[in-house]
């Protein structure tokens, strides 16, 4: 089951536990027992989020007893891509029934009827030390250097809500762009002898069920971990409107915080648009630097500017003209502004980037991400929580092989003959 989880496809964890363990096991049957296991994990993980929201408010926002708060907590959310084949005549799942979506359309990057989105969560304890000024007050070298800005833009293409947009095509080579952000930012701390957060402990969650239960499900880990109890608390997410939705709904005592690679991204196209990149570069570092510093009204004002020149977009004018990129920007940095207060967050030592969970969500596309790989519901949700088990820290899997050892009878559940 360990191999139908974590190797690529079953047909591989067949192959590598024909070498491991000199066992002949079918792939179907591999793939059988693994959905089967998945299963029952996702029932089990289902009643436990059921007693928790049955908790009165308070006890739901507070902790169990046996469980120590962290002092750093940052929860991250995003979603990936999958596809979901629906037989004809198949009834739906619990899973599909409540997820009424359609298709990411072809115009997102994803070409066929069958892509959908899972949700994934991410729940970090961290070390950081908290200042008494911005330990960082200039903007880093990297995000004023035209070849690295160039270079980083391309891997760190802006991406939106499910509904919208995506990471590109499927065919594509897996993006560098969470692993960038991150390593951007930690050679500029060293260099300036500024310490970002570090992560000490992840624990991870994924579904295919509806935003609406995707919260109460993250909600459950968080409570407990301790999270809303933690002295210090980060939501980090991009712009999608689901994960502000999910931050109001739970975890509304979380500092938010809009990841600024994304941000910086929406600056660089919008200072670029319509112009040369001689005349917009000036413009890009005056706002980049504004942004960094926690000056995006002055950005937003800039902005409002450049549109009053050069007009509202018009219905017949694609994403890539200057009017509707420039709309684009604009709308997002409005938007989003209470959520980029970065030095105080730099201030406090809390993380500033959502590369941490974008590299999670990598981490389950390995596996159910493909152009050759399609899911039932129920299959997908197996795997899904499997793969997000197997990445937790504290190894959750052995506590679930005790218990279920442990509600054994030992009595074969053989089925009636008729």
């Amino acid at each position: 089951m360990y191999a139908g989880t974590n190797e690529p496809s079953f047909e591989q964890a067949r192959q590598r536990v024909a070498v491991l363990m000199d066992l002949d096991v079918n792939a179907k049957a591999l793939e059988r027992m693994t959905e089967r296991i998945g299963e029952e994990r996702c029932a089990e993980r289902d009643g436990e989020v059921e007693a928790y929201r049955k908790l009165p408010l308070t006890e739901r926002k507070d902790k169990p007893d046996e469980v120590v708060a962290p002092d750093l907590a940052v929860v991250g959310v995003d979603g990936g891509r999958l596809q979901i084949l629906e037989r004809t005549g198949q009834g739906k799942s619990a899973s599909a029934k409540s997820e009424e979506e359609a298709p990411l359309s072809p115009e997102a990057g994803h070409r066929g009827k069958h892509w959908r989105e899972d949700k994934i969560g991410l729940l970090m304890t961290m070390t950081s030390v908290a200042a008494a000024t911005d330990p960082c007050p200039e903007v880093p070298a990297a995000f004023v250097d035209p070849t690295r800005i160039l270079k980083l833009t391309r891997e760190l293409k802006t991406k939106r809500s499910a509904s919208e947009e995506s990471s590109g095509e499927e065919a594509a080579a897996p993006s560098k762009a969470p692993e960038a952000e991150e390593q951007t930012l930690r050679e500029e701390a060293e260099r300036v002898r500024w310490q970002p957060p570090e992560v000490k402990e992840k624990h991870l969650s994924a579904t295919r069920r509806s935003w609406s239960l995707f919260g109460p499900m993250l909600a459950y880990q968080a409570w407990m971990l301790g999270f809303y109890q933690a002295k210090r608390k980060a939501f980090l997410g991009d712009g999608a409107e689901n994960n502000w939705t999910l931050w109001r709904t739970r975890f509304s005592s979380f500092e938010p915080i809009l990841d600024i690679i994304h941000a910086i991204s929406y600056v660089f196209a919008a200072a670029l648009a319509g112009r040369s990149f001689q005349e917009g570069w000036p413009c890009y570092v005056r706002w980049v630097t504004w942004l960094w510093q926690g000056s995006v009204e002055q950005v937003i004002a800039e902005l409002a500017q450049r549109q009053t020149e050069l007009g509202v977009p018009r219905a017949d004018e694609g994403e890539t003209h200057p009017r509707v990129v420039i709309s684009r920007a604009l709308g997002y940095l409005q938007n989003h502004k209470d959520k980029m207060r970065y030095p105080e967050y730099r201030r406090q030592g809390l993380p500033i980037t959502s590369s941490y969970v974008e590299s999670a969500v990598k981490q389950f596309n390995q596996r159910v991400k493909g152009t050759e790989k399609f899911w039932r519901e129920d299959g997908a949700e197996a795997l899904l929580q499997l793969r997000a088990d197997y990445l937790s820290h504290g190894d959750p899997m052995d506590s679930f092989w005790q218990r279920r050892q442990a509600s054994q009878t030992g009595m074969n559940n053989y089925t009636t003959a008729a």
